[in-house]
């Protein structure tokens, strides 16, 4: 029998949402910034998991995401990406979730952790470029890799306080 214990929500356990599996499912709504709204609020819609795209396809939703303000969505794409592409670019999709990660905890005002998580994608995007690609799948990985330090450093500044995740986000292919 399911527990009938009321949880800090005020629903009762055994209403809690659950995957076909029995593991905890997170039902809230969400902002831009992946932060947990009430039930009840409307919030940002969800980036479907375990969706195998094109690698151009990634980067094209991607990049949508990130300049609309919403990089917690954008890892999303990343790791989807990373868990379903060729091992040999694993590093390479990894990196780029930790930088829209860090994004995202910069922009919630977590400078700590927003600049840890930049720096740690861009040494596993560096390291994977380290392999001679600096472009793949028409990604600009140095133009990509130098934003994510420079963010960083901003962040630890507290130059202007949190960014404006939209108004930062990366170029992905480069340019303006």
């Amino acid at each position: 029998m399911g527990s009938r214990e009321n949880t800090s929500s005020g629903r009762t356990a055994a209403a809690r949402d659950r995957d076909s599996e029995g593991r905890a499912r997170n039902a809230r709504p969400r902002d831009g910034l992946g932060r947990p709204l009430p039930y009840g609020e409307e919030g940002v819609p969800r980036q479907p998991e375990g969706v195998v795209r094109r690698p151009e396809e990634s980067v094209a939703e991607a990049q949508r995401l990130l300049d609309e303000g919403k990089p917690f969505h954008a890892h999303e794409v990343f790791e989807d990406a990373w868990k379903s592409g060729p091992e040999a670019e694993r590093e390479l999709w990894r990196g780029l979730a930790q930088m829209a990660v860090g994004l995202t905890h910069a922009a919630r005002g977590n400078v700590t952790g927003g600049a840890r998580l930049l720096r740690r994608g861009a040494v596993a995007a560096e390291g994977w470029a380290a392999g001679g690609e600096l472009r793949p799948h028409g990604i600009d990985l140095p133009g990509v890799i130098a934003w994510a330090r420079e963010l960083a450093a901003e962040v630890e500044r507290g130059e202007g306080g949190p960014p404006d995740a939209g108004a930062r986000a990366p170029r992905l292919r480069g340019g303006a």
